[in-house]
């Protein structure tokens, strides 16, 4: 719990010092309460144990990481969850940031490209007693088409562009957050907003750093 909490104090800072980029100086209290919550030692390799707190991103196997703490939280934040919210996750990962938006909507569906990866969050997340989550191995960037349309969306590795996929399976009203720009090197956390009319708007929040998002496009 300490080491969690020490954790949240450093995405707190960290918040604070990129508040003119991203707009508050505080994130949603139900994020970070999900954030202290939730036990990121879990989800990491077992000889990283020890450093599963830190505010950094983690290697997790298959080329893939567990992304920063602050920018799980940052990206959760953008979302605006709601506990009735309906959220699909593109990139489960190793199942952390599946995990926060679990403890904050009524359903998560998740889909991974990488079939271990896959598999290895799906059973970690139920030994944990996460329920509310259905998986899927396939490619995101088509997002999951049989549950749409999404209150907020997530895409946790780097596209070159929005998909339309996920900007048609997205609710009128509702949000997205996903890193646009090429692998490992320019790329750009973008805030993405279907009004109610169906106009999509978006924004630029910051720099970031994400794995490129697999699959055939």
């Amino acid at each position: 719990m300490k080491e969690r909490e020490q954790m949240a104090r450093e995405i707190e800072a960290e918040v604070k010092y990129t508040s003119r980029w991203i707009g508050k100086k505080a994130l949603d209290p139900r994020v970070m309460q999900a954030m202290r919550h939730v036990l990121r030692h879990e989800f990491v390799p077992s000889d990283m144990a020890a450093v599963a707190y830190r505010n950094e991103p983690l290697p997790i196997g298959f080329g893939q990481t567990i992304s920063q703490p602050y920018i799980v939280a940052l990206m959760t934040d953008l979302l605006r969850l709601g506990e009735e919210d309906i959220v699909l996750e593109v990139g489960t990962g190793c199942g952390y940031q599946t995990a926060v938006l679990s403890e904050l909507v009524k359903q998560v569906y998740t889909v991974e490209m990488v079939k271990q990866l896959g598999e290895q969050a799906k059973a970690r997340l139920a030994r944990l007693g996460y329920e509310n989550v259905e998986f899927k191995i396939g490619d995101g960037y088509y997002g999951w088409k049989e549950h749409a349309p999404y209150d907020a969306i997530i895409v946790t590795a780097a596209a070159r562009t929005i998909p339309d996929a996920l900007i048609e399976q997205l609710r009128p009203g509702g949000r997205m957050a996903i890193p646009i720009g090429t692998p490992y090197s320019s790329q750009t956390l973008m805030q993405v907003e279907k009004d109610r009319a169906g106009a999509v708007h978006s924004r630029n929040i910051l720099p970031v750093a994400f794995v490129p998002l697999a699959g055939r496009h």
